[in-house]
């Protein structure tokens, strides 16, 4: 056989070859990342385990010291920007924003000056300073006595003056406390430097106490912002009340901003929030046939029937139902919990004022709330962040992945600028094609065939281009949640956990309007209310928005994801 002869059948040999050589490199690649997953899982249970020991010996573990740097960075701040937006640098001229309190000449010693010096003008520079100095009044009260009533009449201090201390000092505590972040003890330890006596007690009734007014402003902040019109957004973040982990739930759009301490975060929790508390329950077939998708034994369902139980029933009403279906208290409790959620959803969704779409994260307890739910890109472009490989190869698959991810991202931002039919069949094919892929690595595939599972819900924004693409606006109300506890760890009544949930919100709230959190909540206390409520503020931005927003809508095409 010559050399010609024997380099082609070699050739034959190897084109037979290489599918089954490229397929045994797949599963080989792929076992070396199962393998370095649960080497790297099992080295960290082995030092968790190594650690108890030593405490067990009553010495100390590893210590848990962090990172200079992330070795993983999760962030998709670069990749999610608007490439719509151009780059515009803000101006540092500031001088148009301040109030000029006083105006001082500055004269030159003329003594210094040549004899052929001449006068040319003035030349301004403002120079911001800050008076703190103690404003303490004495009152001096008429008092008049009627002998015929017998009774005594008292003139009235001026609103806000009420008790010890008046409206600079309450707006001063509570400017500090939610939205400077600042503690109880270093605000009282500030107020004290400046010269007013006052107590750390003090500090914390002027924090809680008599708040009513605040707390109709959050009721009428969260019912304006829930009839905006525009998709509502959710989260959630840890909380503590009494050293115990509760969860603080941010409901939130364009306008407003609300927070909810709870223990838990069930749908109910979600349900009660979002029909502010007036929670009600309906068992229809609607109801029934909800259950039985949620896998309510058909026992359970018929027991219910044929109850015949008509209109809206109540917690306690409901209650009563389930401890005569279940009188132990000790089981049954997913049972119970279908037929809670069931009815309370349906109840909810057919009252005239239920949120209509809902953007949030992936997160199981948002799931059949409303009627439609968006999901965020963003959550979904950190799970592929999140994955790890050890070969370089599946490294550059992710890579190349994830910038195919982020440029399709970027064609449905264009898309909400400039919404239309064409363009949204276009997205809703490409979306197809693009988590269609495969790549060999498992995991990638794996998570790139989830995210196709949920297309109805990643693409609802070409139904309604009106819903933001992510969620980042109830996740940096999450972090403003996250930088309260640094200062106050936890609450330590019902009182002062509802005193923060209202602060926050109108602090927030206050922020999207461009309205000065400290004159807000001077103005309140002072009860002069020259600032419109910002319920009102809400409103007013929101039957602007609603206009622009149908006009989109009608531009695009309701595309069956």
């Amino acid at each position: 056989m010559d050399l010609n002869q024997a380099l082609k059948d070699a050739q034959v040999n190897m084109d037979a070859l290489l599918p089954s050589l490229r397929q045994f490199l797949t599963l080989l690649f792929n076992k070396i990342e199962e393998q370095a997953n649960e080497i790297s899982t099992l080295k960290m249970e082995n030092q968790k385990l190594r650690d108890e020991v030593n405490r067990l010996k009553g010495e100390q573990g590893k210590p848990g010291i962090r990172p200079q740097t992330s070795s993983k960075d999760f962030s998709s701040e670069k990749e999610r920007k608007d490439p719509l937006k151009s780059k515009q640098k803000k101006s540092k001229a500031k001088n148009h924003k301040i109030t000029v309190n006083r105006t001082q000449r500055c004269s030159v010693d003329k003594s210094k000056l040549p004899v052929d010096a001449v006068f040319k003008g003035l030349t301004s520079v403002i120079v911001q300073d800050l008076v703190i100095t103690p404003n303490n009044i004495e009152f001096e009260k008429e008092i008049y006595y009627s002998p015929s009533l017998k009774r005594t009449y008292t003139g009235n201090v001026p609103a806000g003056y009420e008790g010890e201390f008046g409206p600079g000092i309450k707006t001063y505590i509570l400017n500090s406390y939610h939205n400077s972040k600042m503690s109880h003890s270093a605000i009282t330890e500030a107020l004290k430097t400046y010269g007013i006596e006052i107590s750390a007690c003090t500090v914390s009734r002027i924090l809680t106490d008599n708040q009513e007014v605040f707390h109709q402003e959050k009721q009428d902040i969260v019912e304006a912002g829930l009839a905006s019109g525009l998709p509502q957004q959710m989260d959630d973040t840890s909380g503590r009340f009494k050293g115990k982990n509760w969860f603080v739930h941010i409901l939130c759009n364009a306008l407003y901003t609300a927070f909810f301490s709870r223990p838990n975060k069930t749908r109910l929790t979600i349900l009660e929030i979002l029909a502010g508390n007036a929670l009600s329950f309906k068992f229809n077939e609607t109801a029934y046939a909800l259950m039985e998708q949620m896998n309510l034994p058909d026992k359970a369902v018929q027991v219910l029937r044929d109850q015949k139980l008509e209109g809206s029933l109540t917690r306690q009403e409901v209650n009563g139902i389930l401890a005569k279906m279940y009188p132990n208290p000790e089981k049954n409790d997913k049972n119970r919990k279908i037929i809670l959620e069931a009815s309370g959803i349906v109840a909810y969704q057919e009252s005239p004022d239920a949120v209509n779409i809902l953007l949030v994260d992936d997160a199981p307890q948002f799931k059949g709330i409303t009627e439609l739910l968006a999901l965020c890109w963003i959550h979904e472009g950190r799970h592929y962040k999140k994955l790890t490989p050890y070969l370089y190869l599946h490294q550059q698959e992710v890579d190349n992945f994830l910038d195919k991810f982020w440029e399709y991202y970027k064609k449905l931002l264009g898309y909400k600028a400039s919404p239309d039919s064409k363009q949204a069949k276009a997205l809703s094919d490409e979306f197809d094609v693009l988590f269609a892929t495969r790549t060999g690595y498992d995991a990638l595939d794996k998570r790139i065939a989830m995210t196709k599972a949920k297309k109805e819900y990643l693409l609802l924004v070409l139904m309604y281009p009106e819903i933001p693409l992510h969620n980042n606006a109830a996740e940096i109300a999450a972090r403003c949640q996250a930088r309260k506890r640094d200062s106050s760890f936890h609450t330590m009544s019902q009182k002062g956990t509802q005193a923060k949930d209202t602060f926050m919100t109108i602090v927030e709230t206050a922020k999207k309007h461009g309205v000065n959190v400290y004159t807000y909540l001077y103005d309140r206390i002072t009860k002069k209310y020259a600032i419109p409520s910002l319920a009102t503020l809400i409103k007013q931005s929101s039957s602007s928005d609603q206009e622009l927003h149908n006009h989109n809508r009608s531009s695009s095409v309701l595309v069956a994801a």
